[in-house]
């Protein structure tokens, strides 16, 4: 990111770190409705979350992370095993149709694990470490291999719902590590290999891997811990994900690409 860029973070700074959408007034009134509804929905999750609402959270208030960091590389491993397929890997875009509007190249490479009513059963069979890490995470929704190309731009965007907190577990940062980053908000973070990053993807963020190398982190979205019974309210919300067409999509694709893949290896 170059100095004007940062400077503008500097002068925009306010903006960053509100992740309300803005009901400007060329939208129709079910459109400003809609807005209206859901800004208030976050401002209550905000409210009734566990922990202070900020961009950017210290791994050391989730205790779990303290396993994952401690296996790292039996993950990074299991990883080095995936890699030797990225070029068999799928896109993000061919996945998730949601993401098309801020990647349709193929310089965004995942391997899922997990993800509501996806079948990972292969894939978790080729990532059995992983795969037990995972189930440690208090009610973790989505985990994959996010594997960014050398020269990847992600401009920002944010996430659908603040309901959910993600973690970043860092497995092959390339250097010069300056030179690849997330800006969540108005704080650059970057990763550092077998230490987790934790943050609010409802806050506007973006990331750039400015280096020769690939970067890959374990990706992991999770239930952000609120006060009872919101906790169990928003756990119930989580959890009818899977019916929404958007995921149903996603899942119909995961599963073509599950058959063309493991026949292939076959």
């Amino acid at each position: 990111m170059n100095d004007s860029s940062k400077a503008d973070i500097g002068k925009q700074g306010a903006d960053l770190n509100s992740r309300a959408h803005t009901l400007g007034a060329n939208r129709s009134l079910t459109q400003r409705l809609g807005i209206g509804l859901q800004n208030g929905l976050e401002s209550f999750v905000a409210w009734a979350s566990r922990e202070p609402d900020a961009p950017v959270y210290d791994s050391a208030q989730f205790p779990w992370t303290r396993e994952l960091e401690a296996n790292w590389m039996l993950v990074r491993r299991e990883l080095e095993q995936v890699m030797t397929q990225r070029d068999n890997l799928p896109a993000f875009h061919q996945i998730l149709d949601e993401v098309r509007t801020i990647t349709t190249d193929d310089l965004w490479k995942t391997y899922w694990l997990l993800s509501a009513g996806m079948d990972c059963s292969e894939n978790q069979r080729q990532c059995p470490e992983t795969t037990r890490l995972l189930r440690q995470i208090p009610a973790a929704s989505t985990a994959f291999f996010s594997i960014l190309a050398p020269g990847k731009k992600i401009p920002p965007h944010r996430g659908a719902y603040n309901g959910i907190l993600r973690c970043h577990l860092g497995l092959i940062v390339p250097q010069p590590a300056e030179h690849v980053a997330i800006r969540v908000g108005n704080q650059i973070c970057h990763w550092r290999e077998g230490e987790t990053l934790i943050f609010d993807d409802s806050f506007n963020h973006e990331v750039w891997n400015d280096t020769d190398g690939w970067r890959v982190v374990l990706f992991i979205d999770f239930a952000r811990p609120l006060r009872q019974p919101w906790h169990l309210m928003n756990r119930a919300l989580l959890g009818t994900a899977q019916f929404l067409p958007l995921l149903r999509r996603a899942n119909a694709r995961h599963r073509d690409w599950k058959r063309r893949f493991y026949t292939k290896a076959d």
